[in-house]
């Protein structure tokens, strides 16, 4: 089995997949009286026709280390998982399907969004609860492909 060792997710690392969601450092603008920062525009919403939509996953938590079986892409628009919990979770991401795959581990107060068409895994939270919103495009077909490794890959902690 070849393994797949995680790294720290980070804005800079992630870039060529999708954009990582969080409030670090000050935010873009102060509104409701100065009593909100808003940090702005965090996500590139690239979509195909259709709408986004927003949903709640509920996922079973998983363990490192991990199984990785498939990867899937949405061709058709982005996907974006926010936590609706303060635990880290498992991402992992590859330009084709078979070759160099990576592995983020989150702090726990990031989400990722992931760019139309980035094959990547699913949902994987390492802890309890597994809520997400999710934000994807929800009309129509074709949005979805998977790929299945004819072995799996380990994925462990670094």
């Amino acid at each position: 089995m070849i393994q797949v060792s995680t790294e720290p997710l980070t804005r800079a690392n992630f870039a060529p997949f999708g954009d990582v969601i969080e409030a670090k450092g000050p935010p873009s603008k102060l509104i409701n009286q100065g009593l909100c920062g808003r940090y702005h525009d965090l996500a590139a919403l690239d979509l195909r026709g259709g709408a986004l939509g927003v949903s709640l996953f509920d996922a079973e938590p998983r363990a490192l280390p991990y199984p990785l079986e498939m990867v899937e892409r949405h061709p058709l628009g982005p996907q974006c998982f926010l936590p609706l919990h303060q635990h880290p979770f498992l991402v992992v991401v590859t330009d084709t399907p078979g070759a160099h795959l990576r592995a983020f581990v989150t702090d726990g107060a990031q989400g990722v969004n992931f760019h139309r068409g980035t094959w990547h895994g699913v949902l994987t939270p390492l802890a309890a609860p597994g809520l997400f919103a999710v934000v994807d495009r929800v009309e129509g077909e074709g949005n979805l492909q998977e790929h299945w490794f004819d072995a799996p890959y380990e994925v462990v902690a670094s």
